[in-house]
């Protein structure tokens, strides 16, 4: 079982180490643009083996995609952060080209693997993506919502001061501010949240998770990369060994949730095929109110893209 990480920035080589660590494939890829920069994370994770008792055999190279052949799972990190100066459309269009070749790379040489983008902006990065691989849709997701409901999650487990372990949550729509979390789908060993902590607390954890990234960024004065290569390995363990894991995942929706054509964040099932099913929850005026919100801001930067000759 190979796996490939695209991109040995921070959350690449995070996810990359995450996956070695507990064993989730018996080989891992990292792939670089930059000389050098795979080759000595990779192997200088390699010589945590004796230490930390793992065999999975973990490799980088320089762009040489050959190396990823036969991946059953790729993990596409590839982009750049915004610079100072540059605008939000400049963004979209250098990291949608960046995707595009990586993607189209990937099939080429791995022409059954399931791809993961971690890629911002992302929920439109899997739309270029998708476009790109020219594969079924179950295939192609993104990772947002199970970093999303894990700073949620983190978060209330701080103000309740009970094990992370027991608090279920979900969380839907973009990847930023405009998600949408949903109170009445969080439960606590089974207590619904709401029982256990003030309408008030509550919303403040809501709105702390929304701009959990920015707080991480103005704290370290660069992206997190712990929590997010953490979660894209959950992921990747999910497909690999067909766990059937019910997470929530960046999905291309066909009429779900009322929703069609575009990558939004949802309730999925994931196994070795990919995305397995999508799960429609009930949700009431007021959350479904957001999710359209949600949509609506996605398919903005959709938009931006769509008028661009990128694709």
């Amino acid at each position: 079982m190979k796996v490939t990480v695209v991109g040995a920035g921070n959350v690449g080589s995070t996810c990359a180490n995450v996956l070695a660590h507990n064993e989730i494939a018996n080989e891992i890829v990292l792939l670089d643009i930059k000389e050098g920069v795979a080759e000595g994370k990779a192997l200088d994770m390699w010589e945590t083996s004796p230490v930390n008792l793992y065999d999975s055999r973990i490799t980088g190279s320089t762009n040489d995609y050959s190396k990823t052949a036969g991946s059953e799972v790729v993990v596409i990190t590839s982009g750049i952060p915004r610079k100072p100066g540059m605008s939000r459309d400049d963004l979209i269009a250098t990291n949608a080209g960046i995707v595009k070749s990586v993607t189209e790379n990937v099939i080429e040489h791995s022409p059954n693997a399931k791809i993961i983008i971690v890629s911002n902006p992302l929920d439109v990065m899997c739309y270029t993506a998708y476009l790109s691989a020219k594969v079924d849709k179950s295939r192609v997701m993104g990772m947002a919502g199970v970093l999303d409901t894990a700073r949620y999650r983190s978060f209330l487990a701080m103000e309740l001061n009970v094990s992370p372990k027991d608090i279920q949550a979900l969380l839907m729509g973009g990847h930023g501010d405009t998600m949408v979390p949903l109170p009445r789908y969080t439960t606590v060993g089974g207590i619904p949240v709401t029982e256990l902590i003030s309408e008030e607390k509550l919303n403040a954890i809501i709105e702390r998770t929304k701009f959990g990234g920015g707080e991480i960024v103005k704290l370290l004065g660069t992206s997190a990369w712990y929590a997010p290569g953490a979660a894209a390995a959950q992921m990747v363990e999910a497909i690999v060994k067909d766990q059937k894991r019910v997470l929530p995942v960046c999905s291309w929706l066909e009429g779900e949730y009322g929703q069609n054509g575009i990558y939004l964040g949802v309730p999925v099932i994931l196994g070795k095929n990919g995305i397995e099913k999508i799960l429609e929850v009930e949700l009431n005026e007021a959350e479904q109110a957001l999710l359209v919100e949600s949509a609506a801001a996605v398919r903005n930067v959709m938009g931006v893209l769509d008028g661009m000759d990128v694709l």
